[in-house]
Protein backbone atom coordinates (compact mmCIF):
# COMPACT_ATOMS: atom_id res chain seq x y z
CA UNK A 1 0.00 0.00 0.00
CA UNK A 2 1.36 3.58 -0.68
CA UNK A 3 0.67 6.31 1.57
CA UNK A 4 -2.23 7.68 -0.27
CA UNK A 5 -4.41 4.01 0.05
CA UNK A 6 -3.32 3.95 3.78
CA UNK A 7 -4.89 7.52 4.24
CA UNK A 8 -7.69 6.44 2.01
CA UNK A 9 -8.70 3.28 3.83
CA UNK A 10 -7.58 4.82 7.59
CA UNK A 11 -11.59 4.85 8.77
CA UNK A 12 -11.16 1.52 10.27
CA UNK A 13 -8.85 -1.20 12.38
CA UNK A 14 -7.97 -3.38 10.73
CA UNK A 15 -7.22 -1.62 7.79
CA UNK A 16 -6.98 -4.50 5.42
CA UNK A 17 -10.29 -5.88 6.98
CA UNK A 18 -12.17 -3.36 9.10
CA UNK A 19 -14.30 -5.07 11.31
CA UNK A 20 -17.57 -2.76 10.57
CA UNK A 21 -18.51 -0.92 7.27
CA UNK A 22 -18.79 2.82 7.17
CA UNK A 23 -22.33 4.30 7.92
CA UNK A 24 -24.84 5.26 8.40
CA UNK A 25 -25.90 2.45 10.88
CA UNK A 26 -29.76 1.97 10.44
CA UNK A 27 -31.41 -0.27 13.22
CA UNK A 28 -34.65 -1.76 12.32
CA UNK A 29 -37.18 -3.14 15.03
CA UNK A 30 -34.75 -2.30 17.80
CA UNK A 31 -36.65 -3.40 20.68
CA UNK A 32 -35.90 -0.86 24.26
CA UNK A 33 -36.53 -2.24 28.31
CA UNK A 34 -35.35 0.50 30.39
CA UNK A 35 -35.67 0.52 33.95
CA UNK A 36 -35.30 3.87 35.73
CA UNK A 37 -33.94 3.44 39.08
CA UNK A 38 -33.08 5.39 42.46
CA UNK A 39 -29.05 5.40 43.30
CA UNK A 40 -26.75 6.54 45.69
CA UNK A 41 -25.46 10.11 44.88
CA UNK A 42 -22.40 10.39 45.57
CA UNK A 43 -21.44 7.31 43.93
CA UNK A 44 -23.31 8.68 41.08
CA UNK A 45 -21.00 11.82 40.91
CA UNK A 46 -17.90 9.90 41.38
CA UNK A 47 -18.59 8.56 38.10
CA UNK A 48 -20.06 11.42 35.67
CA UNK A 49 -17.43 13.31 33.90
CA UNK A 50 -17.30 17.00 34.07
CA UNK A 51 -18.50 19.43 32.22
CA UNK A 52 -21.84 17.19 32.69
CA UNK A 53 -23.69 17.57 35.84
CA UNK A 54 -26.82 15.48 37.51
CA UNK A 55 -29.98 16.91 38.79
CA UNK A 56 -31.04 14.11 40.30
CA UNK A 57 -29.30 10.54 41.61
CA UNK A 58 -31.33 8.55 38.46
CA UNK A 59 -29.46 5.45 36.43
CA UNK A 60 -31.76 3.83 33.75
CA UNK A 61 -30.61 0.57 33.20
CA UNK A 62 -31.38 -0.73 29.72
CA UNK A 63 -31.81 -4.21 28.05
CA UNK A 64 -31.60 -3.47 24.22
CA UNK A 65 -32.72 -6.22 21.07
CA UNK A 66 -31.34 -5.59 17.95
CA UNK A 67 -32.22 -8.04 15.35
CA UNK A 68 -31.18 -5.97 12.14
CA UNK A 69 -28.60 -3.22 12.39
CA UNK A 70 -26.91 -2.19 9.42
CA UNK A 71 -23.09 -3.19 9.15
CA UNK A 72 -23.16 -4.82 12.75
CA UNK A 73 -25.64 -7.56 12.39
CA UNK A 74 -28.04 -8.98 15.28
CA UNK A 75 -27.04 -8.81 18.54
CA UNK A 76 -28.36 -7.71 22.17
CA UNK A 77 -26.82 -4.67 24.00
CA UNK A 78 -27.08 -4.27 27.99
CA UNK A 79 -26.25 -1.20 30.59
CA UNK A 80 -26.24 1.99 32.44
CA UNK A 81 -27.37 5.51 31.05
CA UNK A 82 -27.31 8.30 33.04
CA UNK A 83 -29.71 11.12 33.29
CA UNK A 84 -27.25 14.76 33.26
CA UNK A 85 -27.56 18.40 31.91
CA UNK A 86 -24.73 20.32 30.22
CA UNK A 87 -25.22 24.00 29.85
CA UNK A 88 -28.65 23.62 30.95
CA UNK A 89 -29.80 21.10 28.42
CA UNK A 90 -31.08 17.55 29.79
CA UNK A 91 -29.00 15.06 28.20
CA UNK A 92 -27.98 11.15 28.57
CA UNK A 93 -24.46 9.89 29.59
CA UNK A 94 -23.65 6.36 28.71
CA UNK A 95 -21.70 4.62 31.92
CA UNK A 96 -21.16 1.05 30.67
CA UNK A 97 -22.68 -0.95 28.16
CA UNK A 98 -22.06 -4.78 27.22
CA UNK A 99 -22.64 -6.50 24.11
CA UNK A 100 -22.20 -9.90 22.34
CA UNK A 101 -21.18 -8.87 19.29
CA UNK A 102 -17.83 -7.83 17.57
CA UNK A 103 -18.20 -5.44 15.04
CA UNK A 104 -21.14 -3.09 17.23
CA UNK A 105 -17.96 -3.35 20.24
CA UNK A 106 -14.97 -2.22 17.89
CA UNK A 107 -17.25 0.90 16.26
CA UNK A 108 -18.72 1.77 18.87
CA UNK A 109 -15.76 2.48 20.56
CA UNK A 110 -13.35 3.18 17.71
CA UNK A 111 -16.20 5.87 16.04
CA UNK A 112 -17.82 7.37 19.24
CA UNK A 113 -16.12 6.16 22.52
CA UNK A 114 -18.90 3.81 23.67
CA UNK A 115 -18.02 2.04 26.84
CA UNK A 116 -18.26 -1.01 25.67
CA UNK A 117 -17.27 -4.99 26.60
CA UNK A 118 -18.45 -8.45 25.78
CA UNK A 119 -20.43 -9.93 27.20
CA UNK A 120 -23.62 -12.01 26.98
CA UNK A 121 -27.15 -9.98 27.41
CA UNK A 122 -30.90 -11.59 26.23
CA UNK A 123 -33.90 -9.48 26.12
CA UNK A 124 -37.03 -12.28 25.98
CA UNK A 125 -40.93 -12.46 26.74
CA UNK A 126 -41.92 -15.10 28.47
CA UNK A 127 -45.37 -15.50 28.96
CA UNK A 128 -46.94 -12.24 30.83
CA UNK A 129 -43.32 -10.78 31.55
CA UNK A 130 -40.58 -8.74 29.90
CA UNK A 131 -37.23 -10.50 30.67
CA UNK A 132 -33.69 -8.69 30.47
CA UNK A 133 -30.55 -10.72 31.57
CA UNK A 134 -27.04 -9.87 31.67
CA UNK A 135 -24.20 -12.57 32.07
CA UNK A 136 -20.56 -11.87 32.09
CA UNK A 137 -18.98 -15.25 31.56
CA UNK A 138 -20.82 -17.37 33.80
CA UNK A 139 -22.32 -14.95 36.40
CA UNK A 140 -25.49 -13.14 36.31
CA UNK A 141 -24.85 -9.73 36.94
CA UNK A 142 -28.19 -8.11 35.89
CA UNK A 143 -31.85 -8.87 35.80
CA UNK A 144 -34.95 -6.91 34.77
CA UNK A 145 -38.22 -7.84 34.72
CA UNK A 146 -41.60 -5.61 33.35
CA UNK A 147 -44.60 -6.57 32.81
CA UNK A 148 -45.50 -7.23 29.09
CA UNK A 149 -47.61 -4.44 27.87
CA UNK A 150 -49.76 -3.15 30.86
CA UNK A 151 -50.59 0.39 29.99
CA UNK A 152 -49.60 2.42 26.46
CA UNK A 153 -47.66 5.37 26.34
CA UNK A 154 -47.78 7.99 23.68
CA UNK A 155 -45.07 6.49 21.37
CA UNK A 156 -44.64 10.08 19.19
CA UNK A 157 -43.95 11.81 22.18
CA UNK A 158 -41.65 9.53 23.36
CA UNK A 159 -39.90 9.62 19.81
CA UNK A 160 -39.63 13.47 19.85
CA UNK A 161 -37.99 12.90 23.00
CA UNK A 162 -35.42 10.54 21.95
CA UNK A 163 -34.80 12.75 18.75
CA UNK A 164 -34.26 16.07 20.63
CA UNK A 165 -31.99 14.44 23.57
CA UNK A 166 -28.48 14.79 23.21
CA UNK A 167 -26.21 11.56 24.14
CA UNK A 168 -22.78 11.95 25.71
CA UNK A 169 -20.05 9.40 25.89
CA UNK A 170 -16.33 10.08 27.61
CA UNK A 171 -14.02 8.75 24.24
CA UNK A 172 -10.48 7.56 25.13
CA UNK A 173 -7.87 6.12 23.02
CA UNK A 174 -4.33 5.63 23.84
CA UNK A 175 -1.03 7.07 22.24
CA UNK A 176 1.89 4.15 21.45
CA UNK A 177 2.97 5.30 24.60
CA UNK A 178 -0.21 4.41 27.22
CA UNK A 179 -0.60 8.08 27.01
CA UNK A 180 -3.77 9.83 26.21
CA UNK A 181 -4.01 10.64 22.64
CA UNK A 182 -7.57 10.83 22.60
CA UNK A 183 -9.64 12.67 25.15
CA UNK A 184 -12.77 13.95 24.52
CA UNK A 185 -16.53 14.05 25.38
CA UNK A 186 -18.62 13.70 22.67
CA UNK A 187 -22.11 14.08 21.41
CA UNK A 188 -24.51 12.39 19.38
CA UNK A 189 -28.18 12.24 18.49
CA UNK A 190 -30.85 9.26 17.41
CA UNK A 191 -32.16 10.15 14.09
CA UNK A 192 -35.03 9.39 11.83
CA UNK A 193 -37.13 7.90 14.69
CA UNK A 194 -39.39 5.59 13.45
CA UNK A 195 -41.48 4.56 16.59
CA UNK A 196 -43.71 1.07 16.60
CA UNK A 197 -45.21 1.54 19.64
CA UNK A 198 -44.57 2.30 23.50
CA UNK A 199 -45.63 1.06 26.92
CA UNK A 200 -45.24 1.02 30.80
CA UNK A 201 -45.72 -1.53 33.32
CA UNK A 202 -44.47 -2.51 36.69
CA UNK A 203 -41.11 -3.27 36.68
CA UNK A 204 -37.54 -4.97 39.48
CA UNK A 205 -34.18 -4.75 38.87
CA UNK A 206 -31.72 -6.36 40.83
CA UNK A 207 -27.57 -6.58 40.56
CA UNK A 208 -24.73 -8.92 41.91
CA UNK A 209 -21.56 -7.55 42.15
CA UNK A 210 -18.74 -8.47 39.75
CA UNK A 211 -15.13 -7.43 39.99
CA UNK A 212 -15.09 -6.50 35.67
CA UNK A 213 -18.84 -5.76 35.16
CA UNK A 214 -19.35 -3.35 37.89
CA UNK A 215 -23.12 -2.51 37.67
CA UNK A 216 -23.85 -3.34 41.22
CA UNK A 217 -21.31 -0.10 42.16
CA UNK A 218 -24.66 2.17 41.39
CA UNK A 219 -27.03 0.07 43.63
CA UNK A 220 -30.60 -0.20 42.63
CA UNK A 221 -32.43 1.83 46.20
CA UNK A 222 -35.61 2.58 44.20
CA UNK A 223 -37.25 1.42 41.19
CA UNK A 224 -38.93 4.37 39.80
CA UNK A 225 -40.03 3.44 36.65
CA UNK A 226 -39.98 1.41 33.16
CA UNK A 227 -40.52 1.45 29.77
CA UNK A 228 -40.77 -0.82 26.40
CA UNK A 229 -40.58 0.58 23.35
CA UNK A 230 -39.84 -0.87 19.60
CA UNK A 231 -38.75 1.53 16.95
CA UNK A 232 -36.65 1.53 13.83
CA UNK A 233 -33.74 4.77 13.84
CA UNK A 234 -30.06 5.87 12.93
CA UNK A 235 -27.07 5.88 15.10
CA UNK A 236 -26.26 9.43 13.86
CA UNK A 237 -22.48 9.86 14.06
CA UNK A 238 -20.61 12.02 16.96
CA UNK A 239 -19.24 15.85 17.42
CA UNK A 240 -16.56 16.71 20.15
CA UNK A 241 -18.06 19.33 22.48
CA UNK A 242 -15.11 19.01 25.01
CA UNK A 243 -11.52 17.85 24.64
CA UNK A 244 -9.91 17.39 28.27
CA UNK A 245 -6.07 17.50 26.68
CA UNK A 246 -6.31 21.32 25.76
Amino acid sequence: MNIGQIRENAWAMPVTSPSYPKGPYRFFNREFLVITYRTDPAKLRAVVPEPLTIEEPLVNYEFIRMPDSTGFGDYTESGQVIPVSHNGVAGNYTHAMYLNDHPATAGGRELWGFPKKIATPHLETFSDTLVGTLDYGPVRVATGTMGYKHAPLDAEALGRSLAKTPNYLLKVMPHVDGSARVCELVRFYLQDIQMKGAWSGPAALEFAAHARAPVAELPVLEVVGAKHFVADLTLGLGEVVFDYLE
